[in-house]
């Protein structure tokens, strides 16, 4: 794992800044427009599919063995996205700096099997900031459309993505889904109830 880069240039620093405000406001945007996708505990818990991801070291490993153990929240992504993903990350970053919780992680998985590669989508952290709970993963592509459906808890379409974060439980079953774009604080809030009770 590399330590978070706490020497952001100031361009980058910059990027960062109007990333989350581009975020915030696409929060407050799908809230006014009442375009929110459904958002709630997962009743009863569901566990993480049976499917693979690859992870930025290169390694295939089975999704449930990604989350075990942790409290985690994740979102679908692929690099190729310039609208919503580029806030995501902004998010996770966000979040990522005011982890107290060693029992916490945040994993990001490219939904773009075909254009990502482990390394893409390890550089596209790195745009904004690395650190040692944030993980990145590319799913392999006969299993995208299983992932996305999974995550919704609908059949997703073909194509798209959203902006939700997933959490899972420490035993890798998925307990929560956030509406479009979350707040960092309520986030934040999720993750370490969770991490409470576990």
């Amino acid at each position: 794992m590399l330590p978070m880069d706490t020497n952001l240039v100031q361009p980058q620093r910059r990027q960062f800044l109007t990333m989350v405000g581009v975020w915030a406001a696409s929060g407050l945007m799908n809230q006014a427009s009442g375009a929110e996708p459904p958002g709630g505990w997962v009743q009863p818990r569901q566990p993480a599919p049976s499917l693979k991801i690859v992870g930025s070291d290169g390694r295939k490993i089975p999704l449930s063995q990604a989350l075990i153990g942790k409290i985690s929240a994740v979102q679908l992504m692929f690099t190729g996205c310039s609208s919503t993903c580029p806030v995501q990350g902004a998010l996770f970053a966000a979040v990522a700096s005011q982890l107290r919780s060693k029992d916490v992680q945040l994993l990001s998985i490219s939904i773009d099997a075909l254009g990502d590669s482990p390394a893409m989508v390890a550089a596209w952290q790195a745009r904004f900031g690395r650190h040692p709970a944030w993980n990145t993963a590319v799913a392999d592509l006969n299993d995208v459309d299983r992932l996305a459906d999974f995550m919704k808890g609908a059949a997703a379409k073909p194509g798209t993505h959203t902006a939700q974060v997933f959490i899972f439980d420490g035993k890798a079953q998925l307990a929560f889904r956030t509406v479009d774009s979350p707040g960092v604080g309520e986030l934040d809030g999720l993750l370490t109830r969770l991490a409470r009770t576990a």
